[in-house]
C-alpha cells in the first residue's frame, strides 16, 4: 500500500499559516505545548533528583542526578524507534500521536502526586508517550512538503521548531518557578496541564491534515504481529527477570539500571541500522542514502552528547557556580533553560530566511558544511564553559557571573540551528517512503544516543574539574566538526540527488 504520508500543496485561495500549509497550524500549536511539558518537567528535573530524592554527599547526588537525567533523556529519545514503527507498521502517524499525547498527559500528572513510586511510573509514562508523538509529528510535517522545493521544506521545518522552542522558553519560567520556590509536584502538574492543551488542539485541528498519516505506510501482517508480540514479551520478560535477581541477591543500585541503559542507548542504534540495511524492501538506490545518514547519525550523537548537558551539569553548574541575584532577588536556576529557546525565536527566522536567500543564489552551504559548522560552534560552546569553571574555580565567591553561562548557550543555539532544523529536514528526504516513520526515529535515536553517553561523560566531571572537563569536550567536538568537512564530498556523493 502506498504511504498515507502525503498531501499536496495548497491551492489557490486556500488558507495557509504564514505561507505554510494549513495543516502546519495544527502541528505547530500541538508541538507547542507538547514541548512546554517537555521543557518544563526537564528545568527542574535534575535539581529535583538532587534536592529531594538522592541521599548521600552532595558531590555524590550531583554526579547520579546528572547520570540518571542523561540516561533518562536517552531512554526517551530511544523509545522514538518503537514509536515509529509502530506508526509505519500498526496505527499510521495520526494516531500515534494522539495516543502518545494522552499518555505523556497522564505521565506528567502521574509525577505530580509526592510519591516516588508515583515519580519513577510517571517518568516511564512521559518516555513512553514521547517516543509515539515525536518522531511521527516530524514525519508528518515532512508530509505537508511532499513534492515541494528543498529550500521550503527546510523553511516549513524551521517554522515547526519556532514551536518547540515558544514552548520551550515559557515552560522553564513558570514551572522552574513552581517548582523551586513553591512545590516541585506542583511544577510536574503545570507541565501536565500544558500537555492536555496539546491533545485538546490536536484533536480539534486533525481536520487540517487531509490524509496525512492516516493509514500505515507498510501495514504489518497478522503473522508478522504475532512475531513481534512474542519478541516484545520475551525481552521485557529477560529484563524483569534480571531486575528481581539483583534485588532478591541484595545487590541492587540504581546504578545498574543507569549502566544498562546507556549502553542500550549505544547497541539499539548499531542493531537498527545494520536491520535497515540488511531489509530486502531497501533499494540500490536508497542503501547510498542510508549510508549517507549513518555520517550524519554519529555526527549528531556527538552534538546532542554535550548539547543536552544544559539540562544537568550546566543547571548544576548555574544552580552552585552562578550567581544569579537581581539587586537583592535571586532568580531560579531553571530560568537559565529558557535562554536557549529565546534565542531559538530570535535566530530561527534569520537562519530560514538565509538559507532561501543563499538557495536561490546557489551559495547555499551543504547539509555536510552545515553539520560541521554546528559542530564547531557546540566545541567552541564548551571551550567557553572551560574557561568558566576556570574562573569560577579562582575566583573568591566561587562563582562568575551570567554571561558566561549566556554566551555559551548563544554558540549552542547557533550550532542548533545549523543542525537540528536541518537533519528534520534532511531526514524525511533521505528516508525510503516505507521507513520514514522509522528514520525519523533514528533521527531522535542520535539525540538518545548521545544522552546514554552523557551516563558516563558527566561523572568524569568531579574527577578532571570543570576546567579540563569542559575543555576535553570542546577538542573532540572542534575535531569531529574538521573530519566532517573533510568528508564533505563524499556525503554529498552518497546523497545522490537530495541536496
Amino acid at each position: 500500500m502506498a504511504s498515507s504520508l502525503t498531501k499536496d500543496s495548497p491551492g489557490p485561495g486556500e488558507k495557509t499559516f504564514f505561507g505554510h500549509p494549513r495543516g502546519m497550524a495544527t502541528l505547530f500549536m500541538t508541538e507547542m505545548w507538547e514541548r512546554f511539558s517537555w521543557y518544563g518537567m526537564r528545568a527542574i528535573l535534575t535539581l529535583y533528583l538532587v534536592a529531594a530524592v538522592l541521599d548521600g554527599p552532595l558531590e555524590g547526588r550531583e554526579a547520579l542526578a546528572a547520570s540518571i537525567y542523561g540516561v533518562y533523556n536517552a531512554v526517551v529519545y530511544m523509545a522514538a524507534m518503537p514509536g515509529g514503527w509502530v506508526a509505519d507498521r500498526l496505527w499510521g502517524a495520526r494516531k500515534a500521536v494522539l495516543v502518545g499525547g494522552i499518555v505523556i498527559a497522564l505521565g506528567h500528572f502521574t509525577l505530580a502526586l509526592p510519591s516516588d513510586i508515583a515519580f519513577f511510573v510517571g517518568l516511564a509514562l512521559i518516555a513512553t508517550g514521547t517516543g509515539l508523538l515525536k518522531p511521527n509529528i516530524s514525519a508528518m510535517v515532512g508530509a505537508l512538503y511532499e513534492g515541494q522545493p528543498s529550500a521550503r521544506r527546510d523553511a516549513g521545518f524551521t517554522l515547526f521548531y519556532m514551536a518547540i522552542n515558544i514552548g520551550g522558553f515559557a515552560a522553564p519560567l513558570l514551572v522552574g518557578y513552581l517548582g523551586e520556590h513553591v512545590n516541585w509536584h506542583l511544577g510536574f502538574g503545570v507541565a501536565g496541564v500544558g500537555m492536555t492543551f496539546a491533545v485538546i488542539q490536536y484533536a480539534l485541528g486533525s481536520k487540517h491534515l487531509g490524509e496525512v498519516g492516516k493509514l500505515p505506510a507498510k501495514p504489518i501482517s497478522p503473522e508478522e504481529r504475532r512475531s513481534t508480540l512474542r519478541k516484545v514479551a520475551l525481552w521485557a520478560g529477560i529484563a524483569v527477570a534480571a531486575l528481581l535477581i539483583d534485588l532478591a541477591l541484595g545487590t541492587y543500585d540504581i546504578e545498574h539500571i543507569v549502566n544498562v541503559l546507556a549502553v542500550l542507548g549505544v547497541v539499539v542504534p548499531a542493531v537498527y541500522f545494520f536491520t535497515i540495511f540488511r531489509d530486502p524492501a531497501l533499494t540500490a538506490e536508497d542503501r547510498p542514502k542510508i549510508k549517507a545518514y549513518v555520517w550524519f547519525f554519529i555526527t549528531a550523537v556527538l552534538f546532542w552528547m554535550i548539547y543536552d548537558q544544559s539540562g544537568s551539569l550546566l543547571t548544576i553548574f548555574a544552580d552552585g557556580k552562578t550567581d544569579r541575584f537581581i539587586g537583592g532577588w535571586e532568580f531560579p536556576a531553571s530560568w537559565f533553560q529558557s535562554v536557549n529557546p529565546a534565542l531559538v525565536i530570535i535566530l530561527a527566522p534569520i537562519f530560514a530566511t538565509l538559507w532561501v536567500k543563499l538557495a536561490t543564489r546557489n551559495r547555499e552551504p551543504s547539509t555536510p558544511m552545515k553539520f560541521a559548522l554546528a559542530m564547531l560552534l557546540i566545541g567552541g560552546s564548551f571551550g567557553i564553559m572551560g574557561l568558566a569553571g576556570a574562573a569560577a574555580a579562582s575566583s573568591d565567591t566561587g562563582k562568575v557571573t551570567v554571561f558566561w553561562l549566556l554566551a555559551v548557550y548563544l554558540a549552542q543555539t547557533m550550532g542548533e540551528m545549523c543542525l537540528s532544523p536541518v537533519g528534520l529536514s534532511l531526514s524525511t528526504k533521505l528516508a525510503p517512503k516505507m521507513f520514514v516513520g522509522q528514520i525519523m526515529g533514528l533521527w531522535f535515536l542520535a539525540t538518545s544516543t548521545g544522552n546514554a553517553l552523557n551516563g558516563w561523560t558527566t561523572k568524569l566531571n568531579a574527577p578532571l574539574g570543570d576546567a579540563a572537563y569542559y575543555t576535553l569536550q570542546a577538542v573532540v567536538a572542534v575535531a569531529a566538526g574538521i573530519a566532517f568537512m573533510v568528508a564533505g564530498r563524499k556525503i554529498r556523493a552518497l546523497m545522490g540527488d537530495v541536496k
